[in-house]
């Protein structure tokens, strides 16, 4: 399983500087999730950069995936994985959903650089 974080919708789907990084993982919808802590950041961040329609269609695409909303035990987790990892909350959720289903993060946010389980591309 692999988890991908905002950043790389973004660049993937901005075409971004790292857009190539993320191409091969964006052909594995199958065995990707999304926490909705991701849907969440992508809609506001393309329905200020763009639209409110294309952020509904890349919502669109991440309902594509598996959707894993929030839960008591990932909240509890993401506090732990929070306070050990000095994470935001939006990270400590990511990260915490990816742990909880035994996933690869793959990211470009340097506040995920050197955690276990993270594929890190440096911008």
């Amino acid at each position: 399983m692999i988890l991908i974080d905002t950043c790389g919708w973004i660049e993937w789907l901005t075409d971004g500087e790292l857009s190539d990084k993320y191409q091969g993982y964006f052909k594995q919808f199958n065995n990707m999730i999304v926490p909705t802590s991701v849907q969440f950041e992508l809609y506001k961040w393309v329905a200020r950069k763009e639209s409110i329609q294309l952020a509904l269609e890349a919502i669109a695409l991440t309902e594509q995936t598996k959707v894993i909303p929030l839960s008591t035990s990932i909240a509890l987790s993401a506090a732990d994985f929070s306070a050990k990892y000095k994470l935001s909350f939006a990270d400590a959720i990511i990260y915490a959903t990816a742990q909880s289903h035994k996933a690869i993060l793959i990211t470009s946010d340097d506040h995920f650089e050197n955690l276990p389980n993270v594929i890190y591309f440096k911008k």
